[in-house]
C-alpha cells in the first residue's frame, strides 16, 4: 500500500467522522429530537454553532496535519496485511489505554496549573453544556498536546512488532467517534451500557463542575487516584 494511499484514507475517515459530529450537532441544537435525552436542561446560546466554528476548522486543520505526518513518520513500520484478531484487538485496546493514561495526567495538570487552567484549559470548559461538536473547541496549544498521547502507543507498539494500519485506521475513528460521544450531553440508552468506557455523564459531570472525571475513556485512573465524582457524591 502507497503512503498517498494511507493518507487518502486516513483523512476520509477523520473528515467523514468530524462530518458526521457536524451533523449530528446540528440536530442536537437545532431539533428537540434528542432533547428527552439530555443530561443538562440549560439552553443552548442562540448561534452558538456559527460562533465556536472557526476553532473547529482550525483545529480539524491541526488534527489533519498531525494525522497526514503520522503517516510519513510511521510509514516504514506499518504492516498493512490482515491482522489476526488478537493482535488487531491488542493494537487497538492498547493505543486507547496508552493515550487515556496520557490524557488523565495532562488533562488533571491543566486543572492543577492556574497558569496552564486560565489560559489554556479555561477555553474548553466553556462548552457548557456541551454539544458533540465541543470536543473541538479548545485552545490549539492543548489539543496539539492531546495527539502525543496516540503516538507514545505506537511508538510502543512498533518497538515490538509492525503497526498493523487497520488497528491504526480503527482506533482514528473510534477514538473521534467517542470523543464526539462524550461531549454531547445525551444519554443515550443504545450507548450507556458499553463495558469499561467511561460514561458520557462522567464527562458532562466535568464540564459542569470543573475538577475531577480527568479521564476521557476509562473510569479506572479516576477511580484509581480518587477523582472520580457522579451525581450521588457531589451537588449542584
Amino acid at each position: 500500500m502507497k503512503v498517498y494511499e494511507i493518507i487518502i484514507i486516513t483523512m476520509i475517515i477523520l473528515l467523514s467522522s468530524n462530518l458526521f459530529g457536524v451533523i449530528y450537532s446540528l440536530i442536537v441544537l437545532k431539533t428537540s429530537i434528542f432533547k428527552k435525552y439530555r443530561i443538562q436542561q440549560i439552553p443552548y446560546k442562540k448561534g452558538i454553532f456559527k460562533q465556536r466554528f472557526p476553532l473547529y476548522f482550525f483545529n480539524l486543520v491541526i488534527l489533519s496535519g498531525f494525522g497526514i505526518g503520522g503517516v510519513f513518520l510511521l510509514y516504514d513500520f506499518f504492516d498493512t496485511g490482515l491482522p489476526s484478531i488478537w493482535v488487531f484487538i491488542g493494537q487497538v485496546l492498547f493505543v486507547f489505554i496508552i493515550d487515556d493514561v496520557w490524557f488523565y495526567f495532562m488533562h488533571r495538570y491543566m486543572h492543577h496549573n492556574k497558569y496552564l487552567l486560565k489560559k489554556v484549559h479555561s477555553i474548553h470548559h466553556r462548552a457548557h453544556p456541551p454539544f458533540p461538536m465541543e470536543y473541538l473547541y479548545t485552545h490549539p496549544f492543548e489539543w496539539m498536546l492531546g495527539t502525543i498521547g496516540p503516538f507514545l502507543g505506537y511508538i510502543f507498539i512498533i518497538l515490538v512488532m509492525p503497526l498493523n494500519i487497520y488497528a491504526f485506521w480503527t482506533f482514528a475513528l473510534l477514538r473521534n467517534l467517542h470523543e464526539i460521544h462524550i461531549h454531547s450531553d445525551l444519554k443515550l440508552p443504545l450507548l450507556k451500557n458499553i463495558p469499561f468506557v467511561s460514561a458520557v455523564e462522567d464527562h458532562d459531570l466535568h464540564h459542569a463542575k470543573l475538577n475531577g472525571n480527568y479521564a476521557s475513556t476509562f473510569r479506572i485512573w479516576d477511580r484509581i487516584m480518587k477523582t472520580r465524582f457522579n451525581q450521588k457524591n457531589t451537588s449542584e
